[in-house]
Protein backbone atom coordinates (compact mmCIF):
# COMPACT_ATOMS: atom_id res chain seq x y z
CA UNK A 1 0.00 0.00 0.00
CA UNK A 2 1.56 3.33 -1.03
CA UNK A 3 1.52 5.82 1.75
CA UNK A 4 0.82 9.67 1.75
CA UNK A 5 1.92 12.38 3.69
CA UNK A 6 -1.57 12.53 4.90
CA UNK A 7 -1.98 9.37 5.51
CA UNK A 8 2.12 8.70 7.33
CA UNK A 9 1.08 11.94 9.46
CA UNK A 10 -2.17 10.42 11.07
CA UNK A 11 -0.53 7.72 12.25
CA UNK A 12 2.56 9.50 13.76
CA UNK A 13 -0.18 11.54 15.52
CA UNK A 14 -1.92 8.25 17.04
CA UNK A 15 1.75 7.21 18.25
CA UNK A 16 2.07 10.62 19.68
CA UNK A 17 -1.71 10.57 21.34
CA UNK A 18 -0.65 8.25 23.47
CA UNK A 19 2.68 9.52 24.71
CA UNK A 20 1.59 13.16 25.57
CA UNK A 21 -1.54 14.80 27.71
CA UNK A 22 -4.47 15.84 25.43
CA UNK A 23 -3.65 19.39 26.60
CA UNK A 24 -0.32 19.61 24.91
CA UNK A 25 -1.51 17.33 22.11
CA UNK A 26 -3.96 20.58 21.29
CA UNK A 27 -1.29 22.86 21.81
CA UNK A 28 1.79 21.49 19.93
CA UNK A 29 0.57 19.00 17.47
CA UNK A 30 -3.27 19.84 16.01
CA UNK A 31 -1.99 22.79 14.69
CA UNK A 32 0.84 20.81 12.61
CA UNK A 33 -0.14 20.16 8.64
CA UNK A 34 1.30 17.50 6.75
CA UNK A 35 2.54 19.05 3.22
CA UNK A 36 3.91 16.44 1.91
CA UNK A 37 5.95 13.16 1.59
CA UNK A 38 9.06 12.82 -0.63
CA UNK A 39 10.32 9.07 -0.53
CA UNK A 40 11.33 9.01 3.23
CA UNK A 41 11.50 12.64 3.93
CA UNK A 42 8.10 14.08 5.50
CA UNK A 43 7.50 17.92 5.33
CA UNK A 44 5.18 19.39 7.74
CA UNK A 45 3.66 22.70 8.33
CA UNK A 46 4.19 24.77 11.60
CA UNK A 47 2.51 28.25 12.46
CA UNK A 48 5.73 29.94 13.55
CA UNK A 49 9.37 29.81 14.87
CA UNK A 50 8.12 29.57 18.27
CA UNK A 51 6.33 26.25 17.47
CA UNK A 52 10.01 25.31 15.65
CA UNK A 53 11.56 26.23 19.31
CA UNK A 54 9.43 24.35 21.06
CA UNK A 55 8.93 21.24 19.27
CA UNK A 56 13.14 21.08 18.64
CA UNK A 57 13.45 21.58 22.33
CA UNK A 58 10.55 19.12 24.07
CA UNK A 59 9.65 16.94 21.40
CA UNK A 60 12.27 16.24 18.84
CA UNK A 61 12.64 12.42 20.37
CA UNK A 62 8.74 11.94 20.02
CA UNK A 63 8.97 13.12 16.66
CA UNK A 64 11.92 10.87 15.63
CA UNK A 65 10.76 8.25 17.06
CA UNK A 66 7.16 8.58 15.38
CA UNK A 67 8.09 9.20 11.80
CA UNK A 68 10.54 6.27 11.90
CA UNK A 69 8.06 3.29 12.90
CA UNK A 70 6.05 4.79 9.93
CA UNK A 71 8.66 5.55 7.38
CA UNK A 72 11.96 3.35 8.59
CA UNK A 73 15.22 3.92 10.30
CA UNK A 74 16.16 6.64 7.52
CA UNK A 75 13.21 8.65 8.00
CA UNK A 76 13.31 12.50 7.81
CA UNK A 77 11.07 15.03 8.82
CA UNK A 78 11.53 18.46 7.56
CA UNK A 79 9.71 22.01 8.24
CA UNK A 80 8.02 24.43 6.74
CA UNK A 81 7.25 27.43 9.21
CA UNK A 82 5.32 30.21 8.27
CA UNK A 83 6.65 33.73 7.77
CA UNK A 84 4.56 36.55 9.12
CA UNK A 85 5.56 39.39 6.99
CA UNK A 86 3.88 39.80 3.38
CA UNK A 87 7.42 41.28 2.17
CA UNK A 88 9.48 39.03 2.86
CA UNK A 89 11.34 37.33 -0.12
CA UNK A 90 10.27 33.74 0.65
CA UNK A 91 6.73 33.15 2.10
CA UNK A 92 8.54 29.92 3.31
CA UNK A 93 11.36 28.48 5.45
CA UNK A 94 12.45 24.75 5.12
CA UNK A 95 14.43 23.47 7.66
CA UNK A 96 15.22 19.92 7.24
CA UNK A 97 16.13 17.31 10.29
CA UNK A 98 19.30 15.74 10.74
CA UNK A 99 18.32 12.25 12.79
CA UNK A 100 18.81 13.75 16.06
CA UNK A 101 16.74 16.97 15.67
CA UNK A 102 16.48 20.13 13.81
CA UNK A 103 18.72 22.22 11.96
CA UNK A 104 19.53 25.63 13.25
CA UNK A 105 18.19 28.28 11.10
CA UNK A 106 21.37 30.38 10.31
CA UNK A 107 20.10 34.20 9.55
CA UNK A 108 16.97 33.49 8.74
CA UNK A 109 14.94 36.61 11.30
CA UNK A 110 11.96 38.35 9.63
CA UNK A 111 12.94 40.98 11.86
CA UNK A 112 16.06 42.75 10.51
CA UNK A 113 15.84 46.32 10.07
CA UNK A 114 17.73 47.85 7.26
CA UNK A 115 20.22 51.09 8.41
CA UNK A 116 18.05 53.10 6.90
CA UNK A 117 15.61 52.48 9.57
CA UNK A 118 17.56 53.54 12.16
CA UNK A 119 18.31 57.23 13.77
CA UNK A 120 21.84 57.27 13.90
CA UNK A 121 21.44 60.60 16.16
CA UNK A 122 20.83 58.55 18.98
CA UNK A 123 24.17 55.81 18.03
CA UNK A 124 26.86 55.74 20.56
CA UNK A 125 25.21 58.08 23.60
CA UNK A 126 26.35 58.12 27.04
CA UNK A 127 23.97 57.26 28.87
CA UNK A 128 24.73 58.70 32.36
CA UNK A 129 23.77 62.18 30.36
CA UNK A 130 20.19 60.53 29.09
CA UNK A 131 17.50 62.69 30.49
CA UNK A 132 15.01 60.02 32.43
CA UNK A 133 11.62 60.72 31.76
CA UNK A 134 10.94 58.10 34.97
CA UNK A 135 13.11 60.21 37.28
CA UNK A 136 14.57 58.81 40.38
CA UNK A 137 15.95 61.54 42.30
CA UNK A 138 19.54 61.98 43.55
CA UNK A 139 20.22 59.08 40.92
CA UNK A 140 22.97 60.19 38.74
CA UNK A 141 23.78 57.28 36.99
CA UNK A 142 20.81 56.04 34.96
CA UNK A 143 18.54 54.10 36.54
CA UNK A 144 14.93 53.16 36.15
CA UNK A 145 11.89 51.84 37.88
CA UNK A 146 10.52 49.15 36.04
CA UNK A 147 7.41 50.39 36.91
CA UNK A 148 6.00 46.21 37.84
CA UNK A 149 3.68 45.61 40.28
CA UNK A 150 5.99 42.61 42.04
CA UNK A 151 2.83 40.29 43.08
CA UNK A 152 1.62 40.01 39.01
CA UNK A 153 4.37 36.73 38.71
CA UNK A 154 4.15 33.38 36.71
CA UNK A 155 3.57 31.58 40.22
CA UNK A 156 0.44 33.04 40.76
CA UNK A 157 -0.77 33.65 36.54
CA UNK A 158 -2.65 29.57 36.40
CA UNK A 159 -1.84 28.08 33.33
CA UNK A 160 -4.80 26.73 31.19
CA UNK A 161 -5.34 26.00 27.54
CA UNK A 162 -6.59 29.47 27.23
CA UNK A 163 -3.57 30.81 28.02
CA UNK A 164 -1.19 28.17 27.38
CA UNK A 165 0.77 29.22 24.18
CA UNK A 166 1.01 33.04 25.44
CA UNK A 167 2.41 31.98 29.33
CA UNK A 168 4.55 29.05 27.58
CA UNK A 169 6.35 31.91 25.29
CA UNK A 170 6.49 34.54 27.98
CA UNK A 171 8.50 32.05 30.25
CA UNK A 172 10.33 31.55 27.60
CA UNK A 173 11.30 34.97 26.71
CA UNK A 174 12.03 35.48 30.45
CA UNK A 175 14.93 32.94 30.21
CA UNK A 176 16.81 34.22 26.94
CA UNK A 177 15.21 37.61 26.68
CA UNK A 178 15.84 39.18 23.22
CA UNK A 179 17.27 36.27 21.90
CA UNK A 180 14.38 34.23 20.99
CA UNK A 181 12.16 34.46 17.61
CA UNK A 182 9.08 36.07 19.24
CA UNK A 183 10.23 39.51 19.18
CA UNK A 184 8.11 41.17 19.45
CA UNK A 185 5.94 38.98 21.98
CA UNK A 186 2.14 40.57 21.30
CA UNK A 187 -0.42 39.27 24.14
CA UNK A 188 -3.88 39.78 22.42
CA UNK A 189 -7.14 39.40 24.41
CA UNK A 190 -10.30 40.69 26.04
CA UNK A 191 -10.53 42.85 28.94
CA UNK A 192 -9.72 41.24 32.31
CA UNK A 193 -8.17 37.98 30.91
CA UNK A 194 -4.62 38.69 32.49
CA UNK A 195 -2.46 40.83 29.60
CA UNK A 196 -1.17 43.20 32.30
CA UNK A 197 -0.28 39.80 35.23
CA UNK A 198 1.32 38.18 32.21
CA UNK A 199 2.87 40.97 30.38
CA UNK A 200 4.42 42.09 33.73
CA UNK A 201 4.98 39.06 35.17
CA UNK A 202 7.74 38.10 32.25
CA UNK A 203 9.41 41.65 33.45
CA UNK A 204 9.86 40.91 37.09
CA UNK A 205 11.13 37.16 36.19
CA UNK A 206 13.68 38.79 33.68
CA UNK A 207 14.67 41.28 36.37
CA UNK A 208 15.22 38.32 39.00
CA UNK A 209 17.48 36.15 36.51
CA UNK A 210 18.94 39.33 35.06
CA UNK A 211 19.24 42.22 37.16
CA UNK A 212 21.38 44.09 35.34
CA UNK A 213 19.16 44.42 32.66
CA UNK A 214 16.93 47.77 32.01
CA UNK A 215 13.43 46.45 32.11
CA UNK A 216 10.09 48.93 32.06
CA UNK A 217 6.57 48.64 31.70
CA UNK A 218 4.63 51.63 30.17
CA UNK A 219 0.83 52.21 29.24
CA UNK A 220 0.68 53.31 25.95
CA UNK A 221 -1.38 56.32 27.73
CA UNK A 222 1.76 57.39 29.69
CA UNK A 223 4.37 56.67 26.73
CA UNK A 224 1.76 59.29 24.51
CA UNK A 225 1.80 61.78 27.37
CA UNK A 226 5.47 61.79 27.33
CA UNK A 227 6.00 62.60 23.41
CA UNK A 228 3.74 65.24 23.86
CA UNK A 229 5.59 66.87 26.80
CA UNK A 230 8.75 65.74 24.38
CA UNK A 231 7.63 67.85 22.20
CA UNK A 232 6.05 70.72 23.97
CA UNK A 233 9.78 71.00 25.60
CA UNK A 234 11.60 70.57 22.59
CA UNK A 235 12.75 67.67 24.54
CA UNK A 236 11.60 64.74 22.40
CA UNK A 237 15.09 63.60 21.30
CA UNK A 238 16.05 63.36 24.86
CA UNK A 239 12.46 60.63 25.26
CA UNK A 240 13.65 58.63 22.49
CA UNK A 241 17.13 58.49 23.57
CA UNK A 242 15.82 57.34 26.74
CA UNK A 243 13.91 54.60 25.54
CA UNK A 244 16.19 53.53 23.18
CA UNK A 245 18.29 51.97 25.92
CA UNK A 246 15.80 49.87 27.84
CA UNK A 247 16.81 46.18 27.70
CA UNK A 248 13.16 44.69 27.61
CA UNK A 249 10.31 47.14 27.03
CA UNK A 250 6.77 46.72 28.13
CA UNK A 251 3.74 48.52 26.01
CA UNK A 252 0.61 47.73 27.97
CA UNK A 253 -2.81 48.25 25.99
CA UNK A 254 -0.86 49.10 22.26
CA UNK A 255 -4.56 49.92 20.75
CA UNK A 256 -4.65 53.07 22.32
CA UNK A 257 -1.84 54.36 20.05
CA UNK A 258 -4.80 54.01 16.76
CA UNK A 259 -4.93 57.45 15.15
CA UNK A 260 -1.96 58.95 16.92
CA UNK A 261 0.34 59.91 14.03
CA UNK A 262 3.51 61.39 15.60
CA UNK A 263 3.29 58.85 18.51
CA UNK A 264 3.00 55.96 16.30
CA UNK A 265 6.06 57.50 14.35
CA UNK A 266 8.23 58.09 17.22
CA UNK A 267 7.43 54.41 18.44
CA UNK A 268 7.98 53.20 14.94
CA UNK A 269 11.95 54.41 15.41
CA UNK A 270 12.01 53.14 18.84
CA UNK A 271 10.67 49.83 18.17
CA UNK A 272 13.39 49.68 15.09
CA UNK A 273 16.23 50.38 17.19
CA UNK A 274 15.24 48.36 20.21
CA UNK A 275 14.77 45.23 17.91
CA UNK A 276 18.44 45.98 15.78
CA UNK A 277 20.03 46.10 18.71
CA UNK A 278 18.72 42.67 20.11
CA UNK A 279 16.75 44.08 23.01
CA UNK A 280 12.73 42.44 24.12
CA UNK A 281 10.27 44.30 23.49
CA UNK A 282 5.98 42.50 24.69
CA UNK A 283 3.26 44.64 23.41
CA UNK A 284 -0.54 43.81 24.54
CA UNK A 285 -3.79 44.68 23.03
CA UNK A 286 -7.58 43.78 23.03
CA UNK A 287 -6.84 42.83 19.35
CA UNK A 288 -4.59 41.15 17.18
CA UNK A 289 -2.14 43.37 15.32
CA UNK A 290 -4.06 42.77 12.05
CA UNK A 291 -7.10 44.38 13.52
CA UNK A 292 -5.71 47.15 14.43
CA UNK A 293 -7.52 50.51 13.23
CA UNK A 294 -5.81 53.74 11.89
CA UNK A 295 -2.03 52.23 12.65
CA UNK A 296 0.92 52.64 10.38
CA UNK A 297 1.18 49.72 8.16
CA UNK A 298 4.93 49.39 9.25
CA UNK A 299 4.27 49.34 12.47
CA UNK A 300 1.84 46.71 12.39
CA UNK A 301 4.10 44.68 9.81
CA UNK A 302 6.61 44.90 12.85
CA UNK A 303 4.26 43.92 15.18
CA UNK A 304 3.51 40.17 13.27
CA UNK A 305 7.74 40.19 12.95
CA UNK A 306 7.43 37.82 16.09
CA UNK A 307 5.05 35.64 18.15
CA UNK A 308 1.41 37.07 17.99
CA UNK A 309 -0.67 35.20 21.35
CA UNK A 310 -4.21 34.90 21.95
CA UNK A 311 -5.46 34.91 25.54
CA UNK A 312 -9.20 33.24 25.74
CA UNK A 313 -11.44 33.19 28.15
CA UNK A 314 -10.88 30.12 30.93
CA UNK A 315 -12.65 27.39 30.79
CA UNK A 316 -14.46 26.06 33.69
CA UNK A 317 -11.85 23.86 35.49
CA UNK A 318 -8.84 26.90 34.97
CA UNK A 319 -11.75 29.45 36.21
CA UNK A 320 -11.92 26.77 39.69
CA UNK A 321 -7.87 26.79 40.03
CA UNK A 322 -7.98 30.74 39.63
CA UNK A 323 -10.57 30.95 42.63
CA UNK A 324 -9.29 28.50 44.70
CA UNK A 325 -5.34 29.66 44.14
CA UNK A 326 -6.72 33.29 44.97
CA UNK A 327 -8.56 32.14 47.66
CA UNK A 328 -5.76 30.48 49.38
CA UNK A 329 -3.53 33.85 48.86
CA UNK A 330 -6.52 35.38 50.97
CA UNK A 331 -6.67 32.72 53.53
CA UNK A 332 -9.80 31.96 53.02
CA UNK A 333 -11.91 28.31 52.73
CA UNK A 334 -15.10 28.19 51.26
CA UNK A 335 -17.02 25.12 49.79
CA UNK A 336 -16.82 23.43 46.96
CA UNK A 337 -20.34 23.85 46.06
CA UNK A 338 -20.19 27.52 46.38
CA UNK A 339 -16.67 27.73 44.20
CA UNK A 340 -18.50 26.09 41.74
CA UNK A 341 -21.08 28.08 41.49
CA UNK A 342 -19.69 31.22 41.36
CA UNK A 343 -17.41 29.79 38.39
CA UNK A 344 -20.77 28.30 36.77
CA UNK A 345 -21.68 31.75 36.74
CA UNK A 346 -18.27 34.06 36.08
CA UNK A 347 -17.25 32.77 32.90
CA UNK A 348 -15.58 35.68 30.54
CA UNK A 349 -13.73 37.67 32.89
CA UNK A 350 -10.63 36.99 35.44
CA UNK A 351 -11.45 40.17 37.30
CA UNK A 352 -14.86 39.27 37.95
CA UNK A 353 -14.31 36.06 39.47
CA UNK A 354 -11.38 38.52 42.13
CA UNK A 355 -14.27 40.75 42.49
CA UNK A 356 -17.21 38.05 43.78
CA UNK A 357 -14.26 36.78 46.34
CA UNK A 358 -13.77 40.16 47.47
CA UNK A 359 -16.87 41.13 47.95
CA UNK A 360 -18.05 37.40 50.03
CA UNK A 361 -14.80 37.90 51.82
CA UNK A 362 -16.12 41.47 52.63
CA UNK A 363 -19.68 40.36 53.41
CA UNK A 364 -18.52 37.67 55.29
CA UNK A 365 -16.90 39.70 57.94
CA UNK A 366 -18.99 42.73 57.64
CA UNK A 367 -22.61 41.08 58.32
CA UNK A 368 -20.72 37.78 60.46
CA UNK A 369 -22.55 35.37 57.74
CA UNK A 370 -21.16 32.10 56.74
CA UNK A 371 -19.93 31.86 53.27
CA UNK A 372 -22.53 29.65 51.56
CA UNK A 373 -24.11 29.29 48.54
CA UNK A 374 -27.29 31.88 49.76
CA UNK A 375 -24.85 34.55 50.11
CA UNK A 376 -22.66 33.62 46.31
CA UNK A 377 -26.38 34.06 45.22
CA UNK A 378 -26.48 37.40 46.59
CA UNK A 379 -22.94 38.61 45.68
CA UNK A 380 -23.04 37.30 42.21
CA UNK A 381 -26.07 38.99 41.20
CA UNK A 382 -24.19 42.38 41.18
CA UNK A 383 -21.83 40.98 38.51
CA UNK A 384 -24.34 39.10 36.20
CA UNK A 385 -27.73 39.81 35.00
CA UNK A 386 -28.94 36.27 35.49
CA UNK A 387 -27.95 33.57 37.38
CA UNK A 388 -27.98 30.19 35.83
CA UNK A 389 -30.23 27.51 36.33
CA UNK A 390 -29.70 25.27 39.59
CA UNK A 391 -28.69 21.53 38.61
CA UNK A 392 -31.93 19.14 39.63
CA UNK A 393 -32.41 15.70 39.11
CA UNK A 394 -34.71 15.60 36.30
CA UNK A 395 -32.18 17.86 34.17
CA UNK A 396 -29.52 15.08 35.05
CA UNK A 397 -32.01 11.87 34.42
CA UNK A 398 -32.53 13.78 30.56
CA UNK A 399 -28.98 14.56 29.67
CA UNK A 400 -27.44 10.98 30.90
CA UNK A 401 -30.46 9.40 28.86
CA UNK A 402 -29.05 11.46 25.91
CA UNK A 403 -25.80 10.09 26.74
CA UNK A 404 -26.34 6.56 26.68
CA UNK A 405 -29.42 6.73 23.91
CA UNK A 406 -32.22 5.84 25.88
CA UNK A 407 -35.35 6.65 26.73
CA UNK A 408 -35.50 8.80 30.24
CA UNK A 409 -38.28 6.98 31.14
CA UNK A 410 -36.81 3.69 31.05
CA UNK A 411 -34.22 5.01 33.95
CA UNK A 412 -37.51 4.90 36.22
CA UNK A 413 -38.81 1.94 35.07
CA UNK A 414 -38.24 -1.95 36.08
CA UNK A 415 -36.09 -3.03 32.87
CA UNK A 416 -33.25 -4.87 33.55
CA UNK A 417 -31.03 -4.86 30.54
CA UNK A 418 -27.59 -3.69 31.03
CA UNK A 419 -27.26 -0.35 29.10
CA UNK A 420 -30.54 1.05 30.66
CA UNK A 421 -29.09 -0.35 34.55
CA UNK A 422 -25.89 1.62 34.14
CA UNK A 423 -27.50 4.89 32.82
CA UNK A 424 -29.86 4.23 35.73
CA UNK A 425 -27.46 3.92 38.85
CA UNK A 426 -24.99 6.48 37.27
CA UNK A 427 -27.86 9.20 37.30
CA UNK A 428 -27.98 8.27 40.79
CA UNK A 429 -24.88 8.87 41.60
CA UNK A 430 -24.52 11.70 39.92
CA UNK A 431 -27.71 13.50 41.19
CA UNK A 432 -26.56 12.44 44.86
CA UNK A 433 -23.44 14.56 44.44
CA UNK A 434 -24.78 17.01 42.31
CA UNK A 435 -28.24 18.04 43.73
CA UNK A 436 -28.82 18.16 47.66
CA UNK A 437 -31.72 15.86 47.30
CA UNK A 438 -32.09 12.89 50.12
CA UNK A 439 -31.87 9.25 49.28
CA UNK A 440 -35.08 8.74 50.05
CA UNK A 441 -36.15 11.81 47.55
CA UNK A 442 -33.73 9.99 44.90
CA UNK A 443 -35.27 7.00 45.25
CA UNK A 444 -38.73 8.49 44.85
CA UNK A 445 -37.65 10.01 41.98
CA UNK A 446 -36.24 6.72 40.05
CA UNK A 447 -39.29 5.15 39.93
CA UNK A 448 -40.30 4.71 44.50
CA UNK A 449 -37.03 2.67 44.63
CA UNK A 450 -35.69 2.85 48.53
CA UNK A 451 -32.67 4.66 49.75
CA UNK A 452 -30.90 1.17 49.81
CA UNK A 453 -30.70 1.15 46.01
CA UNK A 454 -29.49 4.72 45.65
CA UNK A 455 -26.82 3.52 47.70
CA UNK A 456 -25.82 0.13 46.55
CA UNK A 457 -25.89 2.17 42.60
CA UNK A 458 -23.43 5.23 44.01
CA UNK A 459 -21.05 2.31 45.07
CA UNK A 460 -21.10 -0.09 42.07
CA UNK A 461 -20.49 3.75 39.85
CA UNK A 462 -17.61 3.98 42.67
CA UNK A 463 -15.89 0.82 42.09
CA UNK A 464 -16.36 0.61 38.32
CA UNK A 465 -14.49 3.95 38.43
CA UNK A 466 -11.41 2.60 40.31
CA UNK A 467 -11.38 0.00 37.95
CA UNK A 468 -12.38 0.95 34.87
CA UNK A 469 -10.53 4.35 33.34
CA UNK A 470 -12.81 4.58 30.48
CA UNK A 471 -16.11 4.55 33.01
CA UNK A 472 -13.93 7.14 34.84
CA UNK A 473 -13.72 9.38 31.96
CA UNK A 474 -17.53 8.81 31.27
CA UNK A 475 -18.42 9.76 34.38
CA UNK A 476 -16.03 13.01 34.20
CA UNK A 477 -17.29 14.19 30.67
CA UNK A 478 -20.75 13.61 32.36
CA UNK A 479 -20.58 16.06 35.16
CA UNK A 480 -18.89 18.39 32.97
CA UNK A 481 -21.42 17.91 30.48
CA UNK A 482 -24.09 18.63 33.08
CA UNK A 483 -22.48 21.69 34.82
CA UNK A 484 -21.59 23.58 31.01
CA UNK A 485 -25.12 22.65 29.43
CA UNK A 486 -26.73 24.64 32.73
CA UNK A 487 -23.96 27.72 32.35
CA UNK A 488 -24.70 27.97 29.08
CA UNK A 489 -28.37 28.55 29.32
Amino acid sequence: MVKDHATVWESCLQNIRNNVNMQAFRTWFEPIKPVRLDGNALTIQVPNKYFYEWLEEHYVSLLKTSIRSQLGDKARLEYQILVNDPREEEKRKSYAGNGNGFEKPHSSNPGNVSLSDQLPYYNNVDTDSIKNPFVIPGIKKMKVDPQLNPNYRFDNYIEGDCNRLARSAGYAISRKPGQTSFNPLVIFGNVGLGKTHLAQAIGNEILEKFPAKTVLYVSSEKFTNQIIAGIKNNAINDVVTFYQHIDVLIVDDIQFLEGKKKTQDIFFHIFNQLHQNGKQIILTSDRPPKDLQDMEERLISRFKWGLSADLQAPDLETRIAILEHKMMMEGVEIAQDVTEFICYNIKNNIRELEGVLISLIAQSSLNRREIDIDLAKEVVRNFVTEINKEITVEFIQKLVAEYFKVPVETLNGKTRKRSIVIARQLSMYLAKNMTDRSLKALGEVFGGRDHSTVIYSCRTVQDLMETDPFFKETVSDLEKKIRMSLSEK
